[in-house]
């Protein structure tokens, strides 16, 4: 999931740095979103490793 964020994340920058606007925000915020998810499940995992 790291992996997909890293890529539109890089996606968002190339588009940026040419121009277009909508995906590069469009491809932010997926990654972001992404960021995110993977977070949240590498916080559980430690959590539930702890536990075990």
């Amino acid at each position: 999931m790291l992996y997909w964020a890293v890529i539109f994340f890089v996606v968002a920058i190339v588009a940026g740095v040419l121009g277009f606007g909508g995906i590069a925000g469009a491809s932010a915020g997926i990654a972001q979103i992404l960021f995110v998810i993977f977070l949240v499940l590498f916080v559980a995992s430690l959590i539930m490793r702890a536990v075990r």
